[in-house]
């Protein structure tokens, strides 16, 4: 016998014309049921019930129960002073299924305006934090009285969380005389029924900087804290059903828009009234938030690894380097991370909520750099020493006539090692001379030196050969020969026209 879902595929496989055999190695059936069920409708065979020894006494035992609130063992007792001669499975099975099972009753807690407010976390699946999913998790306060709701989304439930939403709490609402908790580590470390509740010194202290006590909710006793509950269902239902879940920093300022516009302007079903309305009523009843903060921080005692980094929940932040392999306290708030040595704040980082990022501040490895920058400035001034007896003359003229003389010497080695010791300590002995202190000088008397002129090129004759070799008669002097000597400018030749 097959069921409707397997009927319904064989008919919607036969529409989408599929064979038989193809039918059967789909759905994982014999080949022949198939066959039997494709022209037939889906009729079920009806199941005739078996005989049982129990029948005769079916009437007896409902009767019994309806008097009395008896046992399966009690009915199988008088079963078989009755004559029964059946076991006692049927009968425990047959008294479980006619007797309608039980339903505790809770009374209705009444509460005073400013008397109580009930808090809860509640979750609802994760959410994307960079690279990785979150748990998503939301923090509920709920007056009492008034049914004014405050919600806060977080990443973390550990107790910096939590105390910072209540203080955003009671900033929104008030601080009421009591705060009623269900037995969450953050609040209760042990509560065994007739003895007194041990409540987390944390919390305590926490309780008496704000003025509320403490309430815990029984072992196993949610209810007592329905408000709350509820209120973390109502968010969940009408708040973030069928919410695209967006980047986590957009969650709150949403939450708080839901509060202002829904969740507390709302007609309340039990008061049939708003929220908003009975709380400006209750406003008066709160105590005032205390205006000296309170810290918040979570307190982890840890050491610095050889990296000078702590690490949080898979995250590494840096320490100043001088503190590598040292204990450390650190102070992990919901949005920063604080680290202290000797009493003295050394680090302060934006908490991550991813995994596996490293987080460092600049300044912390500067000291190794330096450090490590003096010890290489230390090697390759010995480098530089050991060039020549001179180098140490050199060096102490660099001190004097430069303001980075180590800048100088490292550019000096680099020389050495482009063009050689020879060549460096030639051109120091020069500069040495001259008393030029500088890297730059060396470098040029090196260039100087490398720089060769070229040797002098034959005579290379760029008249043609035609040219070279004219023979030119001598000169006719014989205009110069009737020349007169004389001062007169007029016996020149030219001088006066009548006597040519």
């Amino acid at each position: 016998m097959i069921d409707y879902a397997t009927w319904c595929a064989i008919h919607e496989g036969v529409a989408s014309h599929l064979t038989a055999p193809q039918l059967a190695a789909s759905l994982d059936l014999d080949v022949k049921t198939v066959r039997h069920w494709i022209d037939r409708p889906y009729a079920p065979r009806a199941r005739v019930p078996r005989a049982s020894k129990l029948d005769p006494y079916k009437g007896r035992i409902v009767g019994w129960l309806d008097a009395h609130p008896l046992t399966a063992q009690q009915v199988f007792q008088r079963l078989r002073d009755a004559g029964y001669e059946g076991g006692i499975s049927i009968v425990k099975d047959y008294v479980h299924k006619i007797r309608p099972p039980r339903r505790e009753a809770f009374l209705t807690l009444a509460f005073a305006p400013g008397e109580v407010a009930q808090v809860d976390w509640g979750e609802y699946g994760t959410i994307a934090v960079g690279n990785t999913r979150r748990r998503l998790s939301f923090f509920v306060m709920v007056l009492a009285w008034s049914r004014k709701l405050y919600v806060e989304f977080a990443l973390s439930q550990t107790m910096e969380h939590f105390l910072a939403a209540h203080i955003n709490a009671f900033a929104a609402l008030g601080v009421p005389r009591k705060v009623m908790v269900d037995n969450l580590r953050s609040a209760v470390l042990r509560h065994v029924r007739g003895e007194p509740v041990q409540f987390n010194p944390r919390y305590l202290d926490f309780a008496r900087h704000y003025g509320f006590e403490i309430v815990a909710c029984a072992p196993r006793k949610g209810n007592e804290k329905g408000r709350a509950e509820r209120g973390v269902a109502y968010v969940k239902t009408n708040f973030l059903a069928g919410l695209e879940l967006p980047n986590f920093s957009a969650l709150n300022p949403a939450v708080r828009l839901w509060l202002e516009t829904v969740a507390n302007v709302r007609l309340h079903r039990e008061t049939q009234r708003r929220p908003e309305d009975l709380w400006v009523e209750e406003r008066a009843h709160l105590q005032p938030v205390n205006p000296r903060l309170f810290d918040v921080g979570r307190v982890l005692t840890v050491r610095a690894n050889r990296q000078f980094r702590v690490t949080l929940e898979s995250n590494r932040y840096s320490v100043p380097a001088r503190l590598a392999g040292r204990p450390v306290t650190m102070k992990v708030y919901p949005d920063r991370v604080c680290v202290y040595h000797d009493g003295e704040l050394v680090a302060r980082h934006g908490r991550s909520f991813e995994r596996h990022q490293d987080i460092e501040d600049p300044d912390h490895p500067k000291a190794l750099i330096a450090q490590r920058r003096h010890a290489r400035d230390a090697l390759v001034l010995k480098r530089f020493l050991g060039l020549t007896p001179l180098a140490e003359k050199y060096h102490a003229g660099l001190l004097d006539r430069r303001g980075n003389a180590i800048a100088h010497v490292r550019k000096i080695v680099a020389l050495a090692e482009i063009h050689g010791d020879d060549a460096v300590v030639r051109a120091m002995t020069d500069a040495l001379t001259f008393e030029a202190f500088s890297s730059e000088y060396i470098a040029h008397l090196i260039d100087a030196r490398r720089r060769q002129l070229p040797e002098p090129s034959p005579l290379h004759l760029i008249r043609r050969q035609d040219l070279l070799e004219l023979e030119l008669p001598p000169p006719d002097l014989s205009a110069y020969s009737g020349i007169r000597t004389g001062n007169n400018p007029q016996d020149e030749v030219g001088g006066d026209h009548d006597h040519v």
